[in-house]
């Protein structure tokens, strides 16, 4: 698939070592953690939400197990209240579908519209894994191959406490 197949691109070229699986389709944590499969890295969940006029995007990336209360978050960032952007909004801005929402959308962003909000806790682990751009795989990287990643992407990220 090309969406997946531009992300192994990108990574060769930062020279970033992943580990690839594959697996049936999912579309929630729920479902990749009932695969049988032995992963190495914490999955991340990845929100797209976007401001009460639609006019600012954002990428949350938390542990799978935390939840996100949107408005202390939109407090925290001081944004007008926030909710989750629509599945064109997600294809526009990431050229992503529900179910394949991941950072390496962010390759997508050519106009570095979406803000990436991290959640400070992900900053201690180890290794990390999201979907590359299509939810039939899941891919591995350490964390501080992740950040160098992000800094490539050039979007604007920034901490957060969730």
């Amino acid at each position: 698939m090309e969406k997946e197949k531009k992300v192994y691109e990108i990574l060769e070229y930062l020279q970033i070592p992943y580990l690839r699986y594959e697996h049936t389709p999912v579309y929630t944590i729920e479902e990749a953690n009932q695969l049988d499969l032995d992963m190495q890295g914490q999955h991340c969940k990845n929100l797209f939400v976007r401001d009460k006029k639609g006019e600012r995007h954002y990428l949350v990336i938390i542990e799978e197990s935390k939840k996100v209360d949107l408005k202390s978050l939109s407090k925290q960032i001081e944004s007008t209240n926030l909710s989750f952007a629509s599945e064109e909004r997600l294809l526009r801005y990431l050229g992503l579908t529900p179910g394949a929402v991941s950072p390496f959308g962010l390759i997508n962003d050519r106009e570095k519209h979406v803000e990436v909000l991290l959640d400070e806790d992900i900053t201690l682990l180890k290794d990390i894994s999201f979907h590359p751009n299509v939810n039939t795989a899941t891919v591995t990287l350490s964390f501080q191959d992740f950040r160098r990643f992000l800094s490539w992407t050039g979007n604007k990220m920034r901490l957060i406490k969730v």
